[in-house]
């Protein structure tokens, strides 16, 4: 194997992705809960998979994200490290800590991020929260788990806010967000996602960081950016917010897929001769 083609195998670990900030390189990320989608997008050259506790409404069909336990989301990254493993292992994996899993101490925090790490061989922890967390951060990063944070837009705190409006267009909110990625760095995060809040302010909060910012919602200016797969493929019909652009539309074609299938079936056309043994 070449030079070249080992070094774009390598995998991408927290350093890699402070290289990419300074080096003006942009980072993509994208969730993925499970193996074959795994495989997919590690082949593909996504620089890191989130196993995002949306998995709580793409797959599990909740309108939050807040049901979704510990245990299913440690099910979830088991398959995506085993797709990214079974392919070139490039991709850093990085698991949503679900809701109730890290709020009540920080103690309980750091039992369950190690509970995570053991489980599977993922790279990160993902935590939603600033200067209320950050002594947990602290906490879990002294012990060698890296984290990344997560402002704006939390899906963890839906039922608070009432909406899912764009966050941070006050100045009150707007100062406290500028604030807590730096209180978030300095507690040890690697890497700060901002979700649906305005560009500018995404921008400014991360000409602040000497980490990565990963947007969504958030504009160019940000060091990546993140969508949920799901999103980005069409498999949702219902949910198109302006932040999402579709790539593809698989929910026509599986449809049309299952259609021709049935048609198939009943018309007796499946299985012909050479389908059968």
């Amino acid at each position: 194997m070449n030079k070249s083609v080992q070094q774009k195998a390598a995998h991408v670990t927290t350093r890699r992705l402070l290289d990419m900030k300074q080096n003006g390189e942009k980072i993509s990320m994208l969730t993925a809960y499970d193996y074959t989608i795994a495989r997919i997008l590690d082949r593909a050259g996504v620089d890191v998979l989130l196993v995002g506790d949306s998995a709580s409404n793409v797959f599990a069909g909740h309108s939050t994200t807040l049901p979704i336990t510990i245990e299913e989301m440690i099910y979830h990254a088991k398959a995506v490290v085993r797709g990214v493993h079974d392919e070139s292992g490039r991709a850093m994996v990085v698991i949503d800590m679900p809701f109730m899993s890290y709020q009540l101490s920080s103690e309980e925090a750091l039992r369950n991020a190690g509970k995570i790490m053991k489980e599977h061989e993922c790279d990160a922890v993902k935590l939603e929260g600033g200067r209320v967390i950050a002594d947990t951060v602290k906490r879990i990063t002294d012990v060698g788990i890296p984290v990344m944070g997560h402002l704006g837009l939390m899906p963890q705190s839906i039922y608070k806010y009432g909406s899912y409006r764009v966050r941070a267009q006050e100045e009150k909110e707007a100062e406290q967000l500028l604030e807590d990625v730096v209180i978030l760095e300095k507690a040890g995060a690697f890497a700060i996602v901002l979700e649906k809040i305005p560009s500018a302010l995404a921008a400014e909060a991360t000409r602040s960081l000497t980490i990565p910012t990963i947007g969504i919602g958030a504009g160019v200016a940000c060091d990546g950016q993140v969508l949920v797969i799901n999103d980005i493929l069409g498999l949702n019909r219902e949910f198109h917010p302006r932040f999402v652009r579709r790539y593809a539309d698989l929910n026509t074609l599986i449809e049309q897929a299952a259609r021709q299938y049935v048609q198939d079936v009943r018309t007796r056309d499946f299985p012909s001769a050479d389908e059968s043994y």
